[in-house]
């Protein structure tokens, strides 16, 4: 791919992912997530619809971005969901992944295997249904598990996102880990965010990377450090012997932001050049004005040209310095 069609930021940072988040509604109420009464969510005729999606992936792709995931909220609530991920599966980008809570999943692993889904990111936080429960507020846990053993038999690259919440499922990370054992997964533990729609804070988080690391050194002595792939959000390790991997991402320390590669399109149409921003600019209102493809491309460029060093930077030049508010599944998970 030419220099012309190759995006980078005012940092020097290649810019050849896209989040796409196709709806906030979620089918779990996890609390670091959301309150349980949930959110307000947006309007149907707010959403980006599939034909903007589809417009939006085609201009990004030709301005260099080579790898879309697919997020929400929880993807699979949206209506005519396969159809939209053949659909961008035929588009010849490198990679179209998935994230999502595998509720809703089971039944369609085969299709997403056939269509050539290239990887699924499986939310997961406890493999104990009680506590699965408590964090969830939904009993759904078989559900989950059933989904994840499909994932496994398809031979779909599958990995396991479990947010670490003191009090909560710190229990977990050690049975989490022995799935690596046995299976070709990726375990990936997850600094809790403050993007649970109540605008709580951490001033100090008690289980940061290190500590996770520490714990899982405690069961694991000969826990040995592996290569992290280009644009690597997790720190990634293994047991020797074991035939997954594990890996930890620093999502509140912010260890990862130099060499960061990715934007985030909110199921509104919101650009986010960054997870912790409060958005750049509503590229659903520019289509919907009239803009034309030069038009659109110009305001990603000038986006671009303006962000943030990293997520410090970003948060701080929210509005007026304001704390995160959002839900998570506002801005995709």
């Amino acid at each position: 791919m030419d220099d012309q069609a190759t995006l980078y930021d005012n940092h020097g940072r290649r810019i050849n992912y896209v989040r796409l988040a196709v709806t906030d509604r979620c089918n779990l109420r996890c609390f670091y997530c959301m309150p349980e009464e949930g959110i307000k969510y947006v309007a149907r005729e707010d959403l980006l619809t599939y034909e903007e999606m589809e417009r939006l992936l085609r201009l990004l792709q030709g301005m260099g971005i080579t790898k879309v995931r697919i997020t929400g909220g929880e993807p699979f609530v949206r209506r005519n969901m396969i159809e939209f991920l053949r659909t961008i599966c035929g588009m010849g980008f490198e990679k179209v992944n998935i994230t999502t809570n595998g509720t809703l999943t089971h039944d369609v692993v085969p299709e997403l295997k056939a269509m050539g889904i290239s990887s699924v990111n499986l939310s997961l936080d406890s493999l104990d249904a009680g506590r699965f429960y408590e964090i969830t507020r939904r009993d759904v846990f078989p559900k989950v598990m059933e989904t994840f053993h499909a994932l496994i038999d398809q031979g779909i690259n599958t990995k396991i996102n479990a947010v670490v919440m003191d009090g909560k499922n710190i229990d977990d990370l050690i049975p989490m880990a022995e799935l690596t054992r046995d299976h070709p997964v990726d375990v990936r533990f997850i600094e809790e965010m403050p993007f649970n729609g109540e605008g709580s804070h951490y001033p100090v988080l008690e289980w940061n990377h290190r500590r996770i690391v520490e714990h899982l050194r405690g069961a694991f002595p000969d826990l040995e450090k592996v290569p992290d792939p280009p644009n690597s959000t997790s720190m990634n390790y293994r047991v020797p012997g074991f035939l997954g991997k594990i890996g930890i991402i620093a999502a509140y320390s912010r260890t990862f932001c130099g060499t960061c590669n990715r934007i985030r399109l909110t199921p509104k149409g919101m650009l986010k050049t960054c997870l912790y921003d409060n958005g750049v600019f509503n590229v659903r209102d520019l289509m919907r004005a009239g803009a034309s493809e030069s038009q659109i491309r110009d305001t990603f460029l000038e986006a671009l040209g303006h962000r943030a060093k990293d997520g410090w930077e970003a948060e701080r030049n929210r509005n007026g310095g304001l704390p995160v508010t959002e839900s998570m599944s506002t801005i995709g998970g």
